[in-house]
């Protein structure tokens, strides 16, 4: 399972998030998307611990928790849909 974390501050890192989430168990992995014209930050990430019960916790400790002056979203991650395209590229019936 892979958390989703949203409402982010565009001035957190990855050494923040792991900081934060280690207080709930060993962090595997944390990914800070950025946007491909600018570099940005997208204001989201996703971070993947080796427990899922570790990930439960962090869920329901930080969903809705104020950290860096923005209050988080903190949710299971959907899984990537397959085909996912935006609606410039679909073919319109009319």
């Amino acid at each position: 399972m892979t958390i989703y974390v949203g409402n982010l501050s565009y001035r957190a890192s990855e050494a923040d998030l792991k900081e934060v989430f280690a207080d709930y168990g060993e962090v595997k992995r944390v990914v800070l998307p950025t946007d491909r014209e600018t570099g940005r930050l997208r204001g989201f990430a996703f971070v993947e611990m080796s427990e899922d019960a570790q990930e439960d916790a962090a869920i329901t400790e930080l969903d809705g928790a104020e950290w860096m002056g923005r209050q988080l979203r903190v949710n299971k991650a959907k899984p990537r849909e397959e085909n996912q395209r935006s609606s410039w590229g679909k073919k319109q019936d009319y």
